[in-house]
């Protein structure tokens, strides 16, 4: 079968972070299943794919590998690549925006794309904290998705979202790590409960606390953060009594004995720990460290850095079974604080 027609089926969005390959393949099964490529269609060589599609030679063969493992493509040398099978079953196609991509979002990317597998086929975008480009990729988005699963998180803007958000037809909605009150409807949530976490992780701190007089939250201007946070770290100093104050640039800060730290960004940590390198304070003893997220490498440093931490693993996986049995709950992901030597 001629294979003039085939870019018509194929679409590379420049805009999405989805690798290229990946894109290329989801594009390929999308038009078997729909009965657009048929078997025996005769594929374009890995030349011409990466002529026409202005992408390299090395992203056409890893879509052409997948595929072949995927047992939709065969190859015979001489010859080419063509359709060997039609059977193809990829029901699920989501659209997923994520505000940023960390080290933790990326857990969040990974778990959720490992438990959904070859069942789904993912579009993944970036917004970078920003509410206009946010607006722009869902109201430029293409049509057929079956679910919109959404990180709503913005430096300014963000109390429009709901209104983007309820615009939204002919998919399922999942919010994850955020919820927003104002969206309407019937939908599901995996999500942080981010007043609640930081003040039930501090009680349960509260022993290795009470050593300490001041507590301060790094609060950094640089970045976006939740103000739940501040809410909950507030409601806890004012409960137990604790002098606190905020820290937005921990630069400027002059460290004290008797202080502890709460520190969401790993920036941020490690120039507290520069900072308390000049000084003759024992960390754990005459100052005290909690930091934000959980890490491998927090076990070892300074023989243990105490952290609060979203298990983000969960959060994916949770997300993604959300999708596949077809659910609307409202879930809470599991928080929690490991103790160490920093408190």
């Amino acid at each position: 079968m001629s294979t003039d027609n085939i870019y018509r089926h194929i679409l590379i969005d420049e805009q999405s972070i989805t690798p290229k390959y990946v894109q290329l393949v989801n594009s390929v099964l999308k038009g078997v299943e729909q009965g657009n490529i048929r078997k025996d269609y005769q594929l374009p060589s890995i030349n011409d794919l990466s002529y026409e599609l202005d992408i390299s030679r090395d992203t056409a063969e890893k879509a052409y590998r997948q595929l072949k493992q995927l047992g939709v493509v065969g190859s015979v040398p001489g010859k080419g690549y063509f359709i060997s099978n039609t059977d193809v079953k990829q029901s699920i196609r989501v659209f997923l925006i994520f505000n940023k991509l960390s080290d933790h979002k990326k857990i969040i990317y990974d778990s959720f794309v490992a438990t959904l597998g070859n069942r789904a086929a993912i579009d993944f975008y970036i917004y970078n904290n920003d509410f206009s480009l946010f607006k722009k990729l869902l109201q430029n988005r293409k049509e057929g998705y079956t679910h919109y699963v959404i990180i709503p998180h913005f430096l300014e803007g963000g109390e429009k979202a709901y209104e983007i958000i309820n615009e939204l037809e002919g998919a399922e909605l999942i919010l994850l790590d955020k919820l927003i009150p104002e969206v309407k409807g019937e939908y599901g949530a995996v999500y942080e409960n981010f007043e609640k976490d930081i003040f039930e992780a501090l009680k349960e701190a509260l022993t290795q606390l009470s050593n300490y007089q001041t507590l301060k939250l790094v609060f950094p201007s640089y970045t976006y953060f939740p103000d739940e946070i501040l809410k909950g770290f507030e409601r806890f100093c004012h409960e137990y009594a604790f002098s606190y104050s905020i820290v937005h640039k921990i630069e400027d800060e002059k460290i004290k004995e008797g202080e502890a730290y709460i520190n969401l960004m790993e920036d941020d940590l490690l120039i507290l720990l520069e900072k308390i390198k000049t000084t003759s304070l024992e960390v754990g003893k005459d100052i005290g460290i909690i930091s934000y997220n959980e890490t491998p490498w927090k076990r070892f440093l300074l023989d243990g850095i105490t952290t609060v931490s979203t298990d983000f693993k969960k959060m994916g996986e949770m997300a993604a079974q959300m999708i596949l049995n077809n659910e609307r709950k409202h879930l809470e992901v599991p928080f929690a604080l490991t103790l160490r030597n920093s408190l």
